[in-house]
């Protein structure tokens, strides 16, 4: 069974996505920011990370880069999924190492797709 890693600091956006992956077959860990995110990555070895961007203490760009710069979780697929939009936000994301950006409101089976392509 597949294994997403979902981090977010809002608690309401965790279950959302929570329910939407477990809903399609997935095993769900949650995070409630970047540094407990890291910490579950190295314990529990998720197979893909969920996570936002605007949150408070380390973001979900610099988790991002930190995961890809860890020789141990460089092949780690992370999917940045966030309310910022811009253009300029999706490129400094992807520069950061995202695998994919996706920006909310996301619907589950855009959600679930995200999943499937990095997991591909």
């Amino acid at each position: 069974m597949i294994t997403v890693l979902v981090v977010d600091d809002v608690p309401s956006q965790v279950e959302l996505i929570s329910v939407y992956l477990q809903d399609s077959g997935y095993n769900v860990i949650r995070a409630n920011n970047a540094r407990e995110a890291l910490q579950k990555t190295v314990e529990q070895k998720p197979d893909v990370i969920v996570t936002d961007v605007v949150m408070s203490g380390m973001n979900g760009f610099q988790l991002c880069r930190s995961l890809k710069k860890n020789p141990a979780t460089r092949q780690l697929p992370v999917v940045l999924c966030t309310g910022r939009n811009q253009e300029l936000d999706r490129i400094w994301g992807i520069r950061q190492g995202a695998d994919l950006y996706i920006t909310k409101p996301f619907t589950r089976e855009e959600i679930v797709k995200a999943i499937r392509s990095v997991i591909a």
